[in-house]
């Protein structure tokens, strides 16, 4: 082994990698995985993703892409690859990559465990099929659902909701009622609260008889402030004082009527979602 093929990297030094993503199918398998494994190290990525990789020839020319890649720098590129074909995955594991097979790795231990012979299917995790046919259609349904009660455009049919956003503007209402809808089918609306409201800010008629449904957001002023200055600059609307204001009345709002609420300030969309999908007791649904 060559100092190039294990470099030694100083302690606080990042270091950078190339790194491969490759899949028969959607590759978000191999994303989500890699990404989750690799944000364990100090390093940062230029990264290749790279799906639907079924022939030969593709995987010849990914294969000469990531020796390229090593010619140049000396440096083996990750690779994180899910694939069913013999020959494709032959291919790639030939090449001057560090290749490691995300699924077969989960697999071959629980063959051991559950003692049953593994039935690859192409694109079985993504796919669109008869067997999963009906779960497709409910996340559709679910994002319809979101888009068209979205910012409290329509307080109809709020008792199909499986959860009702409440917060400010800019707080993260739509991108996380929309995260629940893609990623679990959760029929998720959100409601703002705006300026016109501090005044006498109370809990809207048409949401009190849903109010086991409602989840407050909340953000810290500075944060918010911060936010909103980049969609109106130098604007009331974006004012720390404003901000502040605003805040405080929506968490009074939802101490008092007992609203359960979160401070997105230090979390993404995806913690945010996860959050709320546990101190709501929703369903998810893995599609």
């Amino acid at each position: 082994m060559t100092e190039a093929d294990n470099p030694q990297t100083p302690e606080n030094e990042i270091l950078e990698r190339s790194v491969f993503f490759i899949s028969d199918g959607t590759a978000i398998t191999a994303e989500v995985l890699g990404h989750a494994v690799l944000s364990q190290f100090p390093i940062t990525m230029t990264s290749y993703t790279l799906p639907f990789v079924t022939n030969k020839a593709r995987a010849e020319e990914i294969r000469d892409q990531i020796d390229t890649i090593y010619q140049q720098t000396q440096i083996k590129p990750l690779v994180f690859y899910s694939i069913i074909s013999d020959e494709v995955k032959s291919i790639i594991t030939r090449s001057n990559g560090f290749c490691q097979d995300i699924v077969q790795t989960l697999v071959a231990p629980l063959q051991q465990e559950i003692g049953l012979e593994p039935k690859p299917e192409l694109n079985r995790t993504h796919g669109l099929s008869k067997k999963n046919l009906g779960q497709y259609d409910a996340r559709i349904a679910a994002i319809d659902y979101t888009l068209a009660h979205d910012d409290g455009v329509s307080l109809r049919n709020l008792d199909q909701a499986q959860v009702i956003i409440l917060g400010v503007s800019r707080c993260g209402k739509t991108p996380t009622s929309l995260y629940l809808a893609m990623q679990f089918g959760i029929q998720a609306a959100n409601y703002p609260f705006t300026d016109d409201d501090m005044d006498n800010l109370q809990l809207p008629a048409a949401l009190k008889p849903f109010q086991h449904k409602l989840f407050g957001l909340t953000i810290n002023p500075d944060r918010l402030a911060a936010i909103r200055e980049e969609r109106r600059e130098n604007s009331r609307y974006a004012s720390l004082r404003q901000c502040r204001v605003e805040i405080a009345e929506v968490e009074a709002l939802f101490r008092k009527n007992q609203i359960n609420y979160l401070n997105t300030t230090n979390y993404s969309v995806e913690e945010i979602s996860a959050k709320i999908i546990d101190r709501m007791g929703l369903q998810r649904r893995m599609f």
